[in-house]
This record gives structure tokens, sequence and C-alpha cells, in this order.
């Protein structure tokens, strides 16, 4: 019994109270304000220059690439007009040198060449009639207007964006470095490639996954109402949300359209509270924060994402096997172990190995209600080698796992609750949903994640149950994606009233017809 009482009391730490969330979503505000006021804030608050948010009427074919990592992607999306879309992709590996390339043109080359296989592949009416026949009018670059594709560019790496369609890289991250690139505008250097090989192709938009993620779920959730919030909780946690553009009062750089009264803002939401004002910091929050690439920093996505609760959890476990007043994943015989068979971990164990605990088992464990816990139990052996656990040992486990994943899902709701205030959506059209769409790992495939979120809504203050019933957490995928191609289609629509170049008026989302 040693163990379970030593198990109650460091589940205990792990306990984000009611109170807790209260002051989490009270100074989450304020940071918000601040980060709407200046730059250098724990919030960014970054403005994005998408001025509008889609409601499903949206048609038209559109283009998407995303360069996020590894891989690069291009989609083709046909947005239907009635919340559907069809989507077509290629995805490919990058090569690795091409990673670490000299010049920022070897890259983006690249990338441009995989956009010209693609519309040989899956579009080649369009290719035949527009790369081979280029004696037409009204574009410097030799196409009519109307046959030009329009590209949303997703790229996941740090960028001062100064525009719908123009951004600088800050600097590369994901085992990218090409000092070459840093500095410019990122767009620009696609456009120049795609250029090259005369393809009718305009990059339109510059995209960030989680607001793409907001887009997303405009089109395609049900109602009159769009999305006031696309949030990722995954390996990393972020949000975008609508803002009214009278309470950013920080200079604007770029041009855009302020007829629609509103700008989606990308929070940046992993670095809030990196001065832990209100954020729990129990000691193996400390060891992770310390051992990690960028201490002092993100310190809300090390709570929140699931690249880092594998490592709490793992740090936890290591802690409390070091703990000699009781057994845990060990024993002196058999005698206290269903399975009849003496507990041993090998050497070579996930525990014994900084980040070796992947946050998958996490789900296992919280999805495993039987008796026994044998999935679990099987789960431990296969994943983490630790052989012929014992009942107490799982239980050790699952509750340690399942505190840490319940005080990231109740960190969520104070994210979720404090944009929801922010807009005062809650107060306006009382029989609408304030509809909010969500992706990533954690709240897709970790068991009762979204429950989690909703039960620490309901006793948030501004909130509470009426408030709770009202918010609706829908999946939104593809952000990347149709995502990207619906901000697409908001620059376009923009571009075509010059709102770009001139800050003029953008025709309401909803009214864009097919621009291929």
């Amino acid at each position: 019994m040693a163990l379970a009482a030593e198990t109650k009391a460091i589940v205990a730490q792990f306990d984000y109270t009611d109170e807790d969330v209260n002051k989490g979503v009270k100074e989450f505000l304020r940071q918000m304000a601040e980060g709407l006021e200046k730059d250098g804030t724990s919030l960014s608050q970054i403005p994005t220059y998408v001025t509008a948010v889609p409601n499903g009427t949206e048609k038209g074919l559109y283009l998407a690439v995303d360069l996020g990592g590894t891989n690069f992607r291009v989609c083709s999306i046909q947005l239907n007009g009635d919340s559907t879309f069809h989507l077509t992709y290629s995805k490919v590996p990058i090569p690795k040198e091409l990673m670490v390339a000299k010049t920022a043109q070897e890259l983006f080359a690249f990338l441009a060449k995989q956009i010209d296989v693609f519309l040989q592949t899956h579009h080649m009416d369009h290719y035949d009639k527009h790369v081979r026949r280029r004696n037409t009018f009204s574009e410097p670059s030799g196409y009519r207007d109307e046959h030009v594709f329009r590209l949303g560019f997703t790229f996941s790496f740090p960028v001062k964006q100064v525009g719908i369609n123009k951004g600088t890289l800050i600097r590369w991250t994901k085992g990218f470095d090409i000092p070459d690139a840093v500095g410019k505008d990122v767009c620009a250097l696609l456009q120049d490639e795609i250029d090259k090989l005369h393809l009718p192709v305009k990059v339109a938009a510059l995209v960030n996954d989680t607001v793409g993620t907001l887009m997303a779920r405009s089109y395609t959730s049900p109602g009159k109402t769009g999305a006031v919030l696309g949030a990722i909780f995954g390996t990393g946690t972020n949000g975008a949300y609508l803002e009214k553009l009278s309470n950013i009062k920080k200079p604007l750089e770029g041009d855009y359209d302020s007829t629609t009264g509103d700008m989606v803002i990308n929070v940046e939401w992993g670095s809030f509270d990196n001065q832990l004002n209100v954020l729990p910091n129990t000691p193996w929050d400390r060891q992770v924060d310390e051992e990690s690439v960028n201490p002092g920093i993100q310190m809300f996505e090390k709570r929140v994402s699931g690249m880092f609760l594998g490592e709490i959890v793992r740090r936890t476990l290591l802690d409390m096997m070091k703990n000699d007043k009781i057994a845990f994943f060990k024993d002196e015989n058999s005698s206290f172990n269903d399975w009849k068979s003496t507990t041993s971990i090998a050497p070579q164990s996930g525990i014994f190995q900084a980040w070796g605990l992947d946050s998958a088992i996490m789900s296992v464990a919280a999805a495993d209600t039987t008796p026994e816990l044998s999935t679990l139990r099987q789960e431990l052996e296969g994943q983490l080698h630790v052989y012929s656990p014992s009942l107490e040992d799982a239980q050790a486990f699952k509750a340690v796992a399942g505190a840490v994943g319940r005080r990231a899902a109740r960190l969520s709701a104070v994210a979720i609750a404090a944009i929801v205030l922010q807009t005062g959506k809650l107060d306006e059209s009382p029989d609408e949903p304030v509809d909010i769409g969500v992706d990533g790992s954690l709240v897709e495939h970790y068991p009762y994640f979204r429950d989690m979120i909703y039960e620490a809504l309901r006793v948030i203050d501004g909130i509470g149950e009426e408030g709770a019933k009202r918010i609706r957490i829908g999946i939104a995928k593809d952000g990347s994606g149709v995502g990207a191609a619906l901000i697409a289609l908001v620059a376009a629509g923009m571009e075509k009233n010059h709102a770009v170049d001139t800050g003029s008026v953008v025709p309401k989302v909803g009214e864009a017809s097919t621009i291929v």
C-alpha cells in the first residue's frame, strides 16, 4: 500500500484546482491585452492580415502547399459552396541536402518543381491550356487573371508577417539551416521559382497552420456563425481567433481591408506566462524545462503539448523508482503480483532515456478501464520493457499519467475560455453556439480530453454551466490544406478589389467566385 499512498501524494501535486483555472483565465486575458498593445510580450498576438472568416458558401479551386518539416505537401482543394470540399494531394520528402542547402534558391526551386509535377499529374487540362499556350493578355506573366491558381503557402517556421502574402523568415527550426533565406520574404522566394517554370500560380497567402484550422472549421461547421477560435493541441499547441480591429493598438505594417472591422490574430499561446505568475510548476516541470532546448520560454506549451507530457510522466516515474520506501516496477518476489512473476525493467527501457516515453501510452492508460488493467500492462511490457508489471504498478502509472493529462486539459480550457470571453461571443446571439475548431493528436486521440476541458469550462467565471453548453468544440481537419485554400480565397478577393495594395474593400467572404 506504500506505493498507492506515494502515488496519491504525487498526483496531488498535479492538481489544478477550480481556483487555479480562474486565476489562469484572468492572467491570460491580461497578457492578451498586453500583446495587442505592443510587441515583445509573452503572448505575441501576431496580426495575420486575414480580415474575414468563411461561412461555408465559398466556391472555387485553389492550391495549397505545406512546408512544415521533413515532407512537402501539395494540394488542390475544390470548395463546393455547401461546407464540403474535395481535396487531392501529393507528398514528397525533402532531400536532406536541401534542408541545409547553401542558397534559398535551391530549396525553393525544388518546391516549385513539385508544384509543376502536381499540376501535370492532377490538373493536366489547366497545365496544357495555360503552360503550353502563354500568348494571352492581362497579366504581366502572360496569363488571363482568371486562369491563375491562387495558392496558400503554409510555412511552419517563425516568420515576421507584414501582409497577407508577405513574410520574412526569422529563423529556421526542425533541422533546416539555410542562412541565405533568413530575413527574406518566403512568398517571394517561392513565387520567383514558380515564375521561372512559367506556371499559372500566384502565391496569394502566407498561412499559419493554426489560422488554417480556424478557417477550415469556419467553412465546415454547421450553423450561421463561423468559428471564433482555431486551436491545436498536439505535438505543440497554439490558437488563432477573430479580434476586433479596434482592440489592436500596436501598429499594423502591411496593407489590409479595414471594412470588416476584424482581423485574425495568431496568439502564439505556447509562451503564455513564461514568468510563471499562474502556471503550475512541479519539480518535474522544472526538470523538463531545464533540459529542454529553450529553457524559460514556451512554458505553457511545456505543460500542455503532447511532445512534453510524456517526458513529465517519465521523470515523475523515475523519481518514484528511485524511492527505496516503495516498490515500483520492482519486487523482491512474485507473491504480490497477480501475474505470479517477478517484475523487472530492462536497462534499455525508455523510462531511463530522455524523451523515451511516448505520450501515446498515456492514451492507452486513460482508455484501459479493465479491472486488471491488462491492456496497459501489455503496453508497459511492449513499449517500455517493464516485464510482468503488477496491478499496483499499472495503477500507479495510470494515476500519474492521468493527472498530467487532466492538468493539460484544464490548462487548455484556460486558453479557450480566455478567447471566448475576449470575443464576447457568449453575449451575442444567445441561441447560437460559440464554435471552436480544434486539431492535434491530444484532442483527437487522448480519451476524455474534451470532456475534461468542458469540466473546467463549467467552473470559469463568465462561462459557467450555461455558457459551457453553448461552446461547441469540433475537430477541424487539414488546416494546412483546406484552411490555406480558404485564406488564398480571401486574399484573391482582397486583390480583386486592390485591398492588398491599397487597403480598399474586400468582398464579403462567401461572395468569391471560382478563380481558376
